[in-house]
């Protein structure tokens, strides 16, 4: 025979603080979105652009059928030594891309030191200089991008001393400060605040013990 059993279900706020803690767990495993890194990228895209960065792409299937082309970009994170974040793209000299990202992110000294630098070998290269990174290894942080510069002279003049290494630490310095901002996202989205509000916006229900209930 069918038995009817009757549960006491609490909203987080009628929990006790261990069972909230239950609760957040639970939501930090499974409530978080999976593609909650992609408005981080979306910027860093803009980002990589006002650089003078174009990015490769990878196609990525659709539930619906088909597929779109996103950015080759990757990161790993963010509890192990070896985290990081790299991506693949053709970097060329964009002027005045140190005034670009001086508007577009008035606040962020990084960036704008990473155009500085970039600015600066430009000039000392004629604007010539061209970069591709690749990606290389099992692992994901700056340190797997391969960075390859040539200097397009119709001359053939070659790169001037340190222009190589100056473009190479440039380029890994913005997939640090790409890792960065992926770090400061997952950290507000899985914050005690963050997620109370997600849990409280979707009125789910926990039993006592504050295990999500249905």
């Amino acid at each position: 025979m069918p038995e009817v059993i009757e549960t006491t279900v609490y909203r987080l706020g009628e929990l006790s603080e261990p069972a909230k803690e239950t609760a957040r767990s639970w939501y930090r495993e499974n409530g978080v979105e999976h593609d909650w890194f992609e408005c981080v990228y979306d910027d860093f895209v803009r980002i990589g652009e006002l650089l003078g960065l174009s990015f490769k792409t990878r196609p990525v299937r659709l539930y619906g059928g088909g597929n779109r082309q996103e950015p080759r970009i990757w990161f790993s994170g963010f509890w192990s030594q070896g985290d990081g974040a790299c991506f693949e793209a053709y970097y060329r000299y964009r002027k005045g891309a140190p005034k670009a990202l001086c508007d577009y992110a008035p606040q962020d000294e990084t960036l704008h030191r990473i155009a500085d630098a970039l600015q600066a070998v430009q000039q000392r290269n004629f604007f010539q200089l061209r970069a591709e990174t690749t990606h290389h290894g099992r692992y994901y942080h700056e340190y797997c991008m391969s960075v390859s510069v040539e200097r397009d002279s119709p001359t053939w003049q070659p790169l001037t001393d340190g222009a190589e290494d100056a473009v190479t630490e440039a380029l890994r310095d913005l997939a640090r400060w790409l890792y960065r901002q992926l770090e400061r996202e997952y950290e507000h989205l899985t914050s005690d605040e963050a997620i109370d509000e997600s849990i409280a916006a979707n009125d789910y229900t926990f039993t006592e013990a504050g295990r999500r209930f249905g």
